[in-house]
């Protein structure tokens, strides 16, 4: 391999030789290509080569982390703990490299300078710190997550007189600080695990901390009795499976129940288990609700505090370790080995700079408000700049001149984590917006190599030879992975997770939240599809298939996923007494919307006899303006009480009287009965507002689904009557009878209303010589002029979307004041599922708006 000026050409330059980079050169290797790793270490191992910090350890259980690709190395490496050292480690990975004959294609102690497309060659040409060019077809990033320091942004960081150690890159033959003044400058992950240790040397040491972090005892030793059950039982092959479809790359049960609707002796009895068995994927994925729910988050962290001040003996100091500015978990969860015990040692002290903040490092040491902190030896536990630095830190470029450090200028854009637009053949392993930190790294790592060599061999197979993300895909990953984190309380936090810890990076949530096992099928459904999102390109034809492979919002998702497991039977195929008692069933698991001032049960004449209703006051002063909703259910199902949580939040963030009135049902009562109650109902509400503690007057009316559709059609009804309708909310209407709509065949199927179910509806509601009156269908009303103001809200996955958007045209067309809302990623059920379907939280608060706006509501939303 040519050195000093010289070039050479090979099928695959790698950039690393940490784990990713073995497992790439071998996987290479097998498929009979070229391929060079450059490392600028003098020996492999990546992070374990690098982090050699006092008490460096794995923070995922050695037997998870490690390779899965070949069973005799799986077999034959016995790890001696639970939690593996550094040393321990890099050794795994020096056995790898030698069990596979892989240093002969890495090219140590070498850096690369540059990497920029010739898009005429169609190849890249990388130049290295050796002077030397090497020319590939395919590049690949397997620069790993954490491997770019950062330098301390503090002031006179460079003017200390004493020695000053970093943790991210420790000297390799150790240091001595037996007898030493210490001063230690972090409290991160690469803290916390050498605090313990450094203690035992120094005379003194003094930790300075910004903001502490959750940690929990490693109760390190040998592997757990547990785990090696599960092994036995599975058997190697098989444990290797259950975790490549994991949700975090570990073998562990599956979380099914909510933190807040758990007992509180059951809740304690758990984490007390989960702290003494020291797993903190298993603590992190305990309950459903707790990386959601700030609630049950605070739950989970108040645990943690309470165990801080039972170790730590000094009250003020317990307080100062106790995290309290962010949830838990939306920072590294740490491990430790008597990390909290250090500091009743007497020679540790802490320094909270948030009460004694810091001003700078001088030649004698640290100084802060307090005064001046005298040191023979500083550590900077400061951290990486993770994710990102490592890709960025390299001049590449792409396509037509294109920076990938510009490109990124705003935060990483990605499809797949894996590449991104304009930068062909550029591959990236456990890159920014995949599992990647938020998982077992090693699980992470193999899928990224397996699925990018078999990308490279799929190009080949096919005589094509460049692939290249579409706008399009690229756009919609990376609003796939934001629409994850939104749902997430990631984002309360300034972490690295977020590139909070680096003066200047953008604030993105950088790692995809959605699970190994998502990310895997997402993956693979991509090449199933012909590698959805890709354009390949070869010296005779390019193949393009543009789209998005993640329309979904991601709690409509596993909302789904979780339904499609539970295998429930089509509601079409029940007789309706047996649907009704489904649903009915169903609400009762559901969480129960906000508090209300009160709640009030009563009945009214509706067109044919007593009918129930409900009222929902504000717990604000009166009286309110009124609201008549009604419920959805096909004009089958449902009645008064059925959309109680959905009531109820209109009711908080309208600052109105919800009166969600029922109506015969078909197929006892059939078209027009539900029309006929319908009518009678806002008429009734109308007379009887003021008695209902409403404001009399103007009303406003509101309903999903089919309770939409009658919502609708008395607006058309009762117009030019004594009834004045100040507005109309539809949520997800009715508006016509036609199933051949493109919505009808888009989203037939799988999204909770089918096309088979609506079938199921109108079969039972209405005749066919019926369904094209306007009282039935009121999109096909001959005159939609003189209406209420209406907000129509429509969902992207929904049979009914055309018809909504259809008649959200019609009565623009009209002159109707029209809101149309179309809810990206939603589908037909996601707007009332309240505290369920958070993503569809701001189309609530925005319908609630305009209730307001319609009836002069004054509350805050």
């Amino acid at each position: 391999m040519g050195t000093n000026g010289s070039s050479t050409d090979v099928d695959v330059v790698a950039v690393g030789a940490g784990m990713a980079g073995l497992y790439l050169l071998h996987r290479l290797r097998g498929m009979g290509l070229s391929a060079v790793a450059i490392e600028a270490a003098d020996d492999v191992g990546g992070t374990w080569y690098w982090n050699r910090y006092p008490g460096a350890r794995c923070d995922v259980m050695s037997q998870d982390y490690s390779y899965s690709f070949d069973p005799e190395l799986d077999a034959e490496w016995e790890w001696s703990e639970k939690y593996a050292t550094q040393p321990e480690i890099l050794r795994y990975l020096q056995h790898v490299a030698d069990r596979f004959d892989l240093r002969r294609d890495i090219r140590f102690e070498t850096r690369v300078d540059s990497a920029a497309w010739d898009d005429d060659a169609r190849v890249w040409r990388v130049a290295t710190s050796a002077g030397d060019t090497v020319t590939c077809r395919w590049y690949v990033m397997a620069t790993g997550c954490l491997s770019a320091p950062k330098d301390p942004d503090i002031t006179g960081a460079d003017s200390f007189g004493g020695d000053v150690y970093f943790t991210s890159r420790w000297p390799h033959e150790g240091v001595d600080l037996t007898g030493k003044r210490v001063g230690v400058i972090g409290t991160g992950s690469s803290a916390i695990q050498s605090i313990p240790i450094m203690a035992q040397q120094a005379a003194e040491l003094t930790v300075f901390q910004r903001t502490p972090n959750f940690s929990m005892p490693a109760n390190n030793g040998p592997t757990p009795d547990d785990r090696l059950a599960l092994l036995e039982e599975l058997g190697r092959t098989g444990y290797r499976e259950e975790a490549r479809n994991s949700p975090a790359g570990v073998p562990m049960p599956v979380a099914t129940e909510m933190a807040l609707a758990t007992p509180e002796e059951e809740r304690e009895r758990v984490f007390e288990h989960l702290w003494h068995h020291g797993h903190i994927i298993a603590f992190a994925s305990a309950y459903l609700d707790i990386a959601l729910n700030e609630e049950a988050n605070e739950v989970v962290a108040e645990f943690f505090r309470k165990k801080i001040r039972e170790t730590v003996d000094d009250p003020e100091t317990a307080e100062s370790l106790c995290p309290t500015t962010y949830p838990i978990f939306t920072k590294r969860l740490c491990v430790d080995s008597g990390y909290y015990e250090t500091f009743n040692l007497p020679h540790v002290h802490l320094v909270d700079l948030r009460k004694d903040p810091l001003v700078g490092i001088e030649d004698a040491g640290v100084r802060t408000d307090g005064g001046l902190h005298e040191f023979d030896v500083i550590v900077f536990a400061t951290g990486f700049d993770a994710m990102t630095g490592a890709i960025v830190k390299v001049d590449v470029t792409g396509r037509g001149g294109k920076e990938l450090r510009t490109h990124w200028e705003d935060g990483p854009l990605t499809y797949l984590g894996i590449m991104t637009a304009g930068f062909p053949n550029l591959f990236m392993v456990t890159g920014p917006q995949s599992p990647s930190v938020l998982s077992n790294m090693a699980v992470s790592i193999e899928q990224h190599v397996e699925w990018i060599t078999e990308t490279i061999g799929a190009l080949r197979a096919d005589g094509l030879d460049t692939i290249e993300p579409t706008q399009t895909a690229e756009d919609g990953w990376v609003q796939h992975a934001g629409d994850f984190a939104g749902i997430s309380l990631m984002d309360k936090a300034n972490s690295w997770y977020v590139g909070a810890n680096v003066p200047g990076k953008p604030r993105v949530v950088m790692p995809y939240l959605g699970g190994v096992d998502r990310y895997r099928r997402i993956c693979d459904e991509v090449v199933e599809r012909d590698y959805l999102g890709f354009t390949r390109r070869g010296p005779a034809r390019a193949e393009e298939v543009d789209g998005v492979v993640c329309r979904l919002q991601p709690d409509v998702m596993i909302v789904l996923e979780v339904m499609a497991e539970l295998d429930l039977p089509p509601i079409e195929s029940l007789p309706v007494e047996d649907a009704r008692g489904f649903m009915e069933a169903s609400s009762a698991e559901r969480p129960p919307g906000p508090d209300v001032g009160e709640i009030v049960d009563g009945t009214f004449p509706g067109a044919d006899g007593a009918l129930a209703y409900r009222l929902y006051r504000p717990d604000t002063t009166g009286p309110h303006p009124v609201v008549v909703y009604f419920h959805g259910g096909g004009w089958v199902l449902g009645d008064s009480r059925s959309d109680d949580p959905f009531c109820r939040h209109l009711c908080v963030h309208s600052d109105s009287i919800i009166v969600s009135v029922d109506y015969r049902h078909a197929p006892e009562a059939r078209f027009p009965a539900a029309v006929d109650d319908a009518i009678a109902a806002v008429r009734w509400v109308h007379r009887n507002a003021e008695s209902l503690g409403g404001v009399p007057g103007p009303l406003a009316l509101a309903g999903w689904s089919a309770g939409a559709n009658l919502a609708a059609v008395a607006c058309q009804q009762l117009r030019g009557s004594d009834i004045e309708i100040a507005g109309q909310v539809l949520v997800t209407p009715v508006t016509d009878s036609d199933p051949t709509r493109p919505s009808f065949v888009e989203n037939a199927d799988g999204y909770v209303l089918t096309a088979g179910l609506m079938a199921w509806f109108w079969d039972h509601y209405a005749h066919d010589a019926h369904r094209k009156d306007p009282r039935a269908a009121p999109l096909l009303a001959d005159d939609l002029s003189g209406l209420p103001p209406a907000m129509i809200v429509t969902c992207e996955f929904d049979p009914l979307r055309d018809e909504g958007d259809a008649y959200a045209e019609a009565l623009q067309r009209a002159g109707v004041e029209v809101r149309h809302l179309p809810c990206r990623g939603q589908t037909h059920t996601s707007i009332p599922s309240v505290d369920v379907i958070l993503t569809a939280e701001p189309a609530r608060l925005e319908i609630a708006a305009a209730l307001r706006s319609f009836l002069g509501a004054t509350v805050d939303a």
